[in-house]
């Protein structure tokens, strides 16, 4: 397809569909953690979706190599993402889908202000601190609301540092080398980065599987397949297309559609006050990311 000046009817259903699809994995995480130790399951979704991208790559004749200028970038993305994973999956075994997702869809207000200090051309507008103080509004009204039991400070911590872990990958991939690489390769150094180290880590989480039942394995293999493969190259297919400020503001529909799927799926007590924050991180996001 040719490159389009603005979202049109064919962009939004695909990027409403991406940001469900972005949800509906937060729930199935967070079952899944019933079979798998969290950090473990993070690991086997690495190697999995390391294995998927290799075949189709080589179907496509898309080189797995890097270029050498690009190494560091690619070590460092991939550490972030080894970490990003481990804080959020051990976010939603501690605390609710809600909670987890409303905090970590924050990102965009870490990589703001990292981007200010950083980019010369990304300094902060009155509009864009407008949109920062609302959803920083947002994380805080969530962290004080305790959910009747529910809630987890450790949890909610784990999913900030995994948002602002997500920042820090998208800043690498600008500020480095790492930017003159096509989207698959620089997802699938991540992949393969990230899997041994997760693995590793596991090994300091206690057992690696729990009650593991056939439900579970299926959670990790949609989450190989739909989520952590071709879903996200299907984010970058829409990043060629339309324009970024456009792709991004629909993020803030993957915390709406979280709240509400933890809500329906998994019966989730979800209070006033994480209403509340939900509308002031989605108005946030909104704003922080308009041009």
């Amino acid at each position: 397809m040719n490159r389009k000046s603005h979202i049109d009817l064919i962009g939004a259903v695909a990027l409403t569909a991406f940001a469900l699809n972005l949800a509906l994995n937060q729930v199935v995480i967070k079952v899944s953690n019933g079979g798998f130790q969290p950090v473990f399951m993070a690991a086997l979704r690495s190697a999995g979706a390391g294995v998927v991208l290799v075949i189709w790559m080589r179907a496509r004749g898309i080189p797995l190599s890097l270029p050498k200028p690009a190494h560091m970038g690619a070590v460092i993305a991939g550490c972030l993402f080894a970490i990003e994973f481990t804080f959020l999956f051990k976010a939603l075994d501690l605390t609710t889908v809600s909670r987890t997702s409303i905090l970590f869809y924050a990102m965009p207000i870490w990589l703001a202000l990292a981007s200010h200090v950083l980019l010369p051309g990304e300094r902060l507008s009155a509009l864009r601190i407008l949109g920062m103080a609302l959803a920083m509004g947002g994380v805080i009204l969530a962290m004080s609301d305790r959910g009747g039991g529910q809630a987890s400070l450790p949890g909610d911590l784990l999913a900030i540092g995994a948002g602002m872990c997500w920042a820090g990958i998208a800043l690498c991939v600008r500020i480095t080398p790492l930017s003159t690489v096509p989207a698959a390769q620089q997802l699938l150094w991540q992949l393969l980065i990230s899997a041994p180290l997760l693995l590793v880590a596991s090994l300091f989480f206690g057992d690696l599987v729990r009650d593991l039942e056939p439900l579970h394995v299926a959670g990790l293999v949609y989450q190989i397949i739909a989520i952590a493969s071709f879903g996200f190259l299907f984010w970058f297919w829409l990043l060629k297309i339309y324009p970024a400020s456009g792709v991004a503001s629909f993020s803030f529909l993957s915390p709406v559609f979280s709240v509400l799927l933890g809500w329906l799926i998994l019966g989730e007590q979800i209070g006033l006050n994480i209403w509340a924050a939900l509308g002031l991180v989605a108005v946030g996001l909104v704003l922080i990311n308009r041009r």
